[in-house]
């Protein structure tokens, strides 16, 4: 056990822990912070198996957590990583309606994204959505110039490179065993660490973290993987930046849509289908713990039967690569399966309350000395930088500091 006692100590090395350690660290520069990661790496898990993208704030609430965050926090976003040479680009994105019906919802969209504030989005006709992406199938669409690609890990390797190069630690392979309400003894698998107040990001455990300390979360994290194709060298032509449908809003997912990465290729996905285990990013991925809480609270099978349709084709669609082809041949209809390859996978952790419901906003809890981050869905990666703002502001309002 170490005898030092930190001022704060972070939970989680993904984007939403790093920036509040730099945050933190940039408020109070003499404090002494620690960042516990449970795996060897930071941007193991969510920020790490993300789509890349870097969100406009299109779609959320006017007056959101997220609406505002987004926004705020995209700016801060780019702004780092120019300052820190991170690979990015701010190339803009279509939402593209494929048919008469879509309009009316896309209509709604475009008024949302400018109540949020996107002045500079723009309603296009078929002919100009043509010229932006030439292969797209679309009749009207909004030009969202607002929104980019980036490297997610770069971001995460630098904000931690920054935290340590101030004297402060960032550790791994450091899984949280148990904590201490009244002495915040932070156990791990490897060691004990002191600290005066703690701050847990831990994406897809956040509620597990926060029952280590006795709460009582209203909402449990579900996990929702989501498969990528990508597109072949000769297809990748095909998508000049980013595509996006409009979203059903019978459904609770955005919908596959093409993504040119930061780092280079073209990824289409991904879809949405409940996984077996929290971390399982295979098909087959299996946990009896995950899979035994899951569907055991009644907000999954609330959920489950609300959405059963809809994930029953997902599920058909995670496991034949012609049906997926179909979904994505509704934007690109030239698409062929030659063109697609296997890609990689992603696991979302979405917070449900025990009716069913998605939590759709970022959430935090707050006690005497901690900090826990329940809910931290798309944006969280685009407002991290924001998101650890509105962390600083509540520790220091709800602590004194």
């Amino acid at each position: 056990m170490q005898d030092k006692v930190f001022d704060f100590v972070i939970i989680g090395g993904g984007a939403v822990g790093l920036s509040t350690a730099y945050k933190i660290m940039l408020q109070f520069p003499d404090a002494q912070i620690l960042v516990l990661e449970k795996e060897p790496h930071v941007a193991a898990h969510q920020t790490g198996h993300n789509s890349g993208v870097i969100h406009s704030g299109l779609y959320y609430k006017p007056g959101s957590k997220k609406a505002s965050n987004c926004f705020k926090g995209r700016e801060q976003l780019v702004s780092f990583a120019q300052e820190n040479n991170i690979k990015h680009e701010v190339c803009g994105k279509i939402v593209a309606a494929a048919s008469e019906d879509e309009l009316p919802r896309l209509e709604k969209i475009y008024q949302t994204g400018l109540e949020n504030g996107l002045s500079e989005i723009k309603m296009i006709d078929g002919k100009t959505s043509k010229e932006i992406e030439p292969y797209c199938n679309a009749i009207q669409s909004i030009w969202v110039p607002y929104t980019g690609i980036i490297d997610f890990s770069g971001i995460c390797k630098k904000l931690a490179e920054l935290i340590q190069y101030h004297k402060n630690q960032v550790l791994f392979n450091q899984k949280i065993q148990k904590n201490s309400d009244k002495t915040y003894t932070l156990i791990t698998n490897h060691s004990k660490f002191k600290t005066n107040y703690f701050i847990a990001c831990a994406g897809l455990h956040s509620d597990r973290i926060a029952k280590l300390e006795g709460l009582n979360s209203k909402m449990r994290i579900v996990g929702f993987r989501g498969d990528y194709y990508d597109l072949t060298h000769e297809a990748e032509h095909k998508v000049k930046n980013l595509i996006y449908p409009v979203p059903n809003p019978q459904f609770p997912f955005l919908g596959v849509h093409f993504t040119r990465m930061a780092l280079g290729g073209v990824e289409c996905g991904p879809n949405a289908v409940f996984t077996f285990k929290r971390e399982g990013y295979g098909k087959t991925d299996f946990n009896f713990i995950d899979t035994f809480e899951a569907l055991t609270y009644k907000g999954t099978l609330k959920f489950m039967a609300k959405y059963w349709r809809f994930g029953l084709d997902e599920y058909r669609r995670a496991f034949s690569k012609s049906l997926f082809l179909k979904q994505l041949q509704r934007l690109l209809p030239d698409l062929k399966i030659t063109d697609l390859k296997p890609g990689r996978s992603g696991v979302r952790a979405m917070a449900l309350d025990a009716n069913g419901n998605m939590i759709d906003d970022f959430a935090y809890e707050v006690t005497e000395g901690s900090i826990h981050v329940l809910n931290a869905p798309s944006p969280a990666a685009t407002a991290c930088l924001a998101i650890a703002d509105d962390i600083v502001q509540l520790a220091k309002n709800s602590w004194k500091l």
